[in-house]
């Protein structure tokens, strides 16, 4: 399948993937409805928060768009990140189901590669279903990652919070705590490169959408340092992302969206604490469900949220098709 490059020319009716410099208007339409039909035939969303507000508002140095146009309108879409150097490029995509079935997501999985270079790419999967695993296997992909939502119900009962001697909470003032989180963000998360690596202004784009609430963003104090925060998210139908099968069709639910504690705090039960004060806030809310999302393989985080009442309910897989660093917790 060709890219656009003026190589040379498709023929009549023939499937072609360009890469734009940046989404139009018009396109960056069509992607998110492309992503709310697949949602609704998959039951999972195909695009993770980051690469649906990227469509939504773009300014995300270094990343690519690859569009898949098939009789003249927008049968697939990938997203490729370039990750940081110790990572590498990673990518997500997504067919439009009425495009399914005729080779076009091996095609956009290749160019994704191509759009890649000569490093190994690693592809996020939403939902395990047998079809993406089919699909990483015929290009040449391995399973490396796999990431957990887990639940519980908010109507049965919570410990009580119990806070360190000298920590106080208080919730999060938009204009004046950006940094001092952005700062603790990467400590608590040195060795997540994913949620390691936000900005400001990964903050301020989401403090842009409907769902921020900084009534339910709580952070926790020692004197005038910021030491742990957890920042909870309500899917609603209301004010629901394009592709966002947790609020689609359905009632609202919680999220436990980051807890992050100061790496000098851990082993002080301040990450515990912080989580059941969130779940007070959402249950306080009206919600009946909460849920979360925790790497396979970190098995301490695990184990607290499933000492809170959390069970694993649904995966989403990573593949890459090459040897990729290994992933903090």
């Amino acid at each position: 399948m060709p890219r656009s490059d003026g190589q040379r020319s498709p023929g009549a009716g023939e499937p072609v993937i360009t890469v734009p410099e940046r989404l139009t208007e018009a396109e960056a339409r069509d992607v998110l409805g492309l992503v709310s039909a697949a949602a609704q035939r998959d039951g999972v969303g195909p695009l993770s928060e980051h690469s649906i507000l990227h469509v939504r508002y773009g300014g995300d140095p270094g990343a690519r768009d690859l569009l898949l146009a098939s009789n003249g309108e927008v049968a697939g879409y990938a997203h490729l990140d370039p990750g940081n150097p110790a990572e590498g490029p990673s990518g997500e995509l997504v067919i439009h189901p009425a495009h399914r079935g005729q080779g076009l997501g091996i095609a956009l999985t290749r160019a994704l590669a191509a759009e890649a270079g000569d490093r190994p790419v690693r592809v996020w999967a939403h939902g395990d279903l047998p079809a993406a695993a089919r699909l990483a296997a015929a290009a040449g992909f391995e399973r490396v990652r796999a990431l957990w939502q887990m639940r519980r119900s908010l109507r049965s009962g919570l410990d009580e919070p119990r806070v360190a001697d000298g920590v106080t909470i208080r919730t999060f003032v938009v204009g004046r705590d950006e940094d001092a989180w952005t700062d603790l963000n990467a400590r608590a998360f040195a060795r997540h490169p994913e949620q390691g690596s936000w900005t400001r202004e990964d903050l301020e784009v989401r403090e842009r959408e409907p769902w921020f609430d900084p009534d339910g963003f709580f952070l926790a104090e020692r004197g005038a340092k910021l030491v742990g925060f957890h920042w909870t998210k309500i899917h609603d139908p209301g004010n629901a992302e394009p592709g966002d099968a947790e609020a689609a069709g359905r009632e609202p639910i919680g999220e436990v969206y980051v807890v992050g504690v100061d790496p000098g705090e851990r082993g002080t039960g301040l990450g515990r604490a912080l989580t059941v004060i969130g779940l007070e806030y959402l249950r306080g809310k009206g919600l009946s469900e909460v849920m979360l999302y925790v790497d396979e393989s970190n098995t301490p985080a695990i184990r607290l949220y499933e000492s809170l009442g959390f069970a694993h309910t649904g995966t989403d897989v990573m593949f890459a098709n090459g040897p990729v660093s290994g992933h903090g917790a």
